[in-house]
């Protein structure tokens, strides 16, 4: 059984303490480190590699949200669970697609549940095809990994540190915590193009061009002027 690296990061050494020995008794969890504060788990995680970091949030220094921030966009940045004595950051860990949010105290029951789910994930990610794929790619969505096949994606918005890809089999889009850049490198070059600072769009799924202003189902999307040339010789007008 492949065991998942733990990294237990608390400043109240009861809560610590509690943490570790929920770990140990979890067959699958391995603890590599056990750190007070976010600063102890930065030089952990730049000597070694981990999978899974239990976080509390109320630190001081570096708050355990302004700690995950910091790790994002990693290509071997840990999955999250989030610890806390306070309720209202659990909107706040939805939105840093964290993997689960406990509440202290934390009874034993609720934390094998957590681990439970990081457990399947980090499974899946053990197991998923390689980035770029002949049919499909995975991305993190809603607490879990799910499969965006290309020949569906109809085009892809950036926003911010956020995307959202609308695809054909369903009504909402799926929203994944990623560069546009990040997500483009996933992406054959030969079936999607860059056609403005903020879209993506799959040059199939494209039903008409008018004013520079492309039609892809209901979305009228414009062409960024520097992109105007290149998107042109895609379409063979160029």
């Amino acid at each position: 059984m492949s065991k998942l690296r733990c990294i237990a990061v608390d400043d109240e050494p009861l809560a610590l303490e509690l943490l570790e020995d929920n770990i140990r008794q979890v067959p699958f969890l391995e603890l590599v480190a056990s750190c007070q504060n976010a600063f102890e788990a930065m030089d952990v995680l730049h000597e070694q590699d981990a999978d899974l970091l239990f976080l509390d949030i109320q630190m001081p220094g570096i708050s355990g949200v302004q700690f995950l921030k910091s790790l994002q966009g990693q290509s071997s940045s840990p999955m999250v669970v989030f610890i806390t004595a306070y309720e209202q950051y659990a909107l706040e860990g939805f939105d840093l697609d964290v993997v689960d949010y406990l509440l202290k105290p934390v009874a034993f029951e609720r934390f094998l549940k957590s681990a439970n789910k990081a457990y399947e994930l980090f499974k899946l990610r053990q197991h998923s095809p390689p980035e770029i794929s002949a049919t499909h790619f995975f991305v993190n969505a809603n607490y879990a990994l799910v499969k965006i096949r290309y020949d569906e994606i109809m085009y892809i918005e950036g926003l911010k540190d956020y995307v959202k890809i609308y695809i054909t089999s369903a009504r909402h889009p799926v929203i994944t915590r990623m560069t546009l850049k990040g997500i483009e490198q996933k992406l054959p070059t030969q079936a999607f193009m860059r056609i403005h600072k903020s879209y993506i769009v799959s040059l199939d799924k494209i039903q008409s061009v008018r004013n520079l202003k492309i039609h892809i189902g209901e979305a009228i999307i414009p062409v960024g002027e520097q992109y105007v040339e290149e998107f042109m010789k895609a379409i063979g007008e160029g």
